[in-house]
């Protein structure tokens, strides 16, 4: 038997205007500049640009419901609420935050030849039949960009047979591989880091030093990425400073060939800071980087169209289907428009907050004078939720006297020292790496001794939260950071 029942529910849902907000306040800068690329090129009613005014296009057009048949057509539009001086579509702000003279921050792009074809110019070099050059191509396609092939060879050799109709045998493969591993730079081809290595070793000028180096990444790899020199110096019958010479060739050598060469992506990362700030006459001053405040309005001449509709006796079906076309358009304009002001007001307010909490820092760029500062500090401040300011946060750039810093690194927790005072986790980092710079690298200081050492400087943390923050500080462990 169904049961009815009356339930009252409470729930709160973001508008669609809302979600595009939140999205946009997320973008830095070059991914804002592409989002309203992609909006401009989707809504023909709104465009970029200094707004060319037609005085006849401002004219107030109101229509009355009309009914066909059957179909109820909504025309009642005003113009004036798409186009009125006073509303959305006068979007002038950038004025107030951009300048002629604002350096033109464009994507560099790399240019040469491609690791890949690079690799290919010297294959053309050896004599090699059709079959055999054909899977010399394919083990070079198979490096990755730091100049490893990190398949197995089995399942190359299955690779080779389905999507080449090359059936050839694994020895035949490895043959090939040894060619292919002669290429440059040293070490390209290798499938693990311990034969990268020795390959680079093999191609130097043999020495006393180079041979017992290759005998220990050959026959003793695992103690020497260790780093258990004594075992080393006890195995090989060595003292010290014949253990030293060997692993300082080892050293020189490079993990990762591929690194130095183009890859087949061209782009170069390139930070485009969001904010400046400067120090003008001892005072902080910030601001928006003109990129974020871009000229948008929208197009007059889609008010024809309204106005053709109007003076129309009797609308064809193709005139009222144009009509609701536009007022669609001229909505999602307006509203695109609308969350471009909220964004940048959105990012002015909690930049500013931000600047004032760390306003001793920015006037000095000393990085004690950094004050813990959490997301719910900022958001108390400017009345707004915790999401917000971590969107406006994350992957932002603000460039100061001192570098361009990423927003997101001045939000750090708070312990208490020993004076009793309320310090930045950042300040403890700082005291932590530069009580690993100076350490005696042949004997590195374990966790335990650096808790020691930063309770005498007056930061009594625990072993484990020294543990934690020399991992996100990316300090290997004592017995990794020691040296011969």
């Amino acid at each position: 038997m169904l049961k009815q029942e009356l339930r009252l529910k409470l729930s709160q849902k973001l508008s669609p205007q809302q979600i595009q907000l939140m999205k946009l306040i997320q973008l830095p800068t070059l991914a804002f500049e592409q989002r309203i690329q992609q909006e401009l090129e989707e809504n023909p009613v709104l465009e970029s640009g200094k707004e060319q005014k037609d005085e006849d296009t401002y004219d107030e057009y109101e229509y009355d419901s009309e009914q066909d048949g059957n179909e109820v057509i909504e025309t009642d539009i005003n113009v004036d609420e798409y186009l009125s001086d006073d509303e959305t579509p006068s979007y002038k702000l950038s004025t107030s935050n951009y300048s002629p003279d604002d350096d033109d921050k464009q994507i560099p792009y790399a240019s040469g030849t491609s690791f890949t074809q690079f690799l290919l110019n010297q294959l053309n070099t050896y004599r090699l039949d059709e079959t055999e050059y054909a899977i010399a191509e394919f083990l070079v396609g198979s490096i990755d960009d730091s100049g490893y092939i990190r398949r197995d060879l089995e399942d190359i050799l299955d690779d080779l047979a389905f999507t080449q109709n090359i059936y050839t045998e694994l020895s035949v493969l490895e043959k090939i591989l040894e060619i292919v591993q002669t290429l440059d730079p040293a070490g390209v081809g290798a499938r693990n880091l311990q034969e990268c290595l020795l390959i680079q070793l093999r191609r130097k000028t043999q020495t006393d030093s180079i041979a017992l180096a290759i005998t220990i990444l050959d026959e003793y790899f695992e103690e020497f990425s260790k780093k258990h020199y004594t075992q080393l110096q006890n195995r090989l019958k060595i003292d010290t400073e014949t253990l030293r010479d060997a692993v300082q060739e080892v050293e020189q050598l490079n993990p990762k060939p591929g690194g130095s060469y183009s890859s087949n992506t061209r782009i170069v990362e390139h930070v485009i800071p969001d904010f400046t700030i400067r120090i003008v006459e001892g005072e902080l001053e910030l601001t928006l980087n003109g990129r974020n405040a871009p000229d948008l309005h929208v197009s007059n001449e889609y008010a024809n169209i309204l106005k053709g509709y109007k003076e129309s006796q009797k609308p064809s079906k193709e005139q009222q289907k144009a009509v609701q076309f536009v007022k669609q358009k001229l909505d999602a304009a307006k509203w695109f428009i609308d969350a471009i002001r909220q964004r940048q007001q959105t990012l002015m307010l909690t930049m500013s907050a931000i600047m004032e909490y760390q306003k001793e820092y920015f006037l000095s760029g000393d990085d004690r004078k950094i004050r813990p500062m959490i997301l719910k500090d900022i958001a108390e401040e400017i009345d707004m939720d915790i999401s917000t300011v971590s969107r406006v946060a994350n992957s932002k750039y603000v460039e100061t006297p001192y570098g361009t810093k990423l927003i997101k690194d001045f939000f750090s927790e708070s312990m208490t020292n020993a004076d009793g005072e309320e310090v930045s986790t950042l300040e403890i980092k700082d005291i932590l790496q530069s009580i690993v710079d100076k350490e005696d690298k042949a004997k590195p200081h374990t966790d335990e001794v650096l808790a020691k050492l930063l309770k005498e400087k007056g930061y009594p943390i625990a072993r484990r939260t020294v543990a934690k923050y020399r991992e996100q500080l990316d300090i290997p462990v004592a017995r990794l950071r020691k040296e011969i």
